[in-house]
């Protein structure tokens, strides 16, 4: 299994105000990722949220999906069995350390463009030389900028043809897991590591 992780980042988020806030958990989203994420063979989807009433909320539909929902559709618990709660992205990290033995390379998503761009061709490289990776997708109105700086670098935004960008973070996962997994396999181990 390649290593390959994802997180979505419920705190630190923006507000509409711009305003450092922890936003809430949105049923739809961790459905949908949970099943990207078993779909294209990530390890760990990370749910960050530190709120312990939040966190109820996870618990609950783990719960139904353990059990009712289970025999209404036996896949969905399957898809949800990657899905871990933390409190914290620093939480998140230091769990693959110690899993994977090294520190994962940290990146961004965002609808703007951003500084240090990379590629998925890097990215699927990493993969194939046995580096974990983490993708990290914001809430609200977006990951804070000073936070970013945490980041090794940030793929670029998704663009329609149109001048509307405002997808889902679901939609927007989906869309960014099938990148990596196609260039994934599309790409040799052994070529250069250089970003761009």
């Amino acid at each position: 299994m390649i290593k390959l992780y994802m997180a979505l980042l419920h705190y630190p988020a923006y507000n509409k105000n711009k305003e450092i806030v922890a936003t809430s958990i949105v049923i739809h989203d961790l459905h949908d990722m949970s099943r990207a994420a078993r779909t294209y063979g990530v390890k760990t989807f990370y749910v960050v949220q530190p709120m312990e009433e939040q966190k109820k909320v996870v618990s609950r539909i783990v719960h139904f999906w353990q059990t009712v929902g289970y025999e209404y559709n036996p896949n969905r618990l399957d898809a949800i069995s990657v899905m871990d709660v933390k409190d914290s992205l620093f939480d998140v990290i230091k769990e693959i350390e110690r899993k994977e033995g090294e520190k994962p390379l940290i990146i961004g998503t965002s609808a703007k463009e951003r500084e240090k761009l990379v590629t998925y061709e890097f990215v699927s490289r990493e993969l194939k030389n046995n580096h974990p990776v983490l993708v990290c997708f914001g809430t609200g109105w977006g990951i804070p900028e000073e936070f970013e700086r945490n980041f090794d670098g940030f793929f670029p935004p998704i663009v329609g043809i149109t001048d509307f960008n405002h997808l889902s973070v679901r939609s927007a996962a989906s869309i960014i897991l099938d990148r990596i997994i196609n260039t994934y396999k599309s790409c040799s181990s052994n070529d250069s590591l250089s970003g761009n």
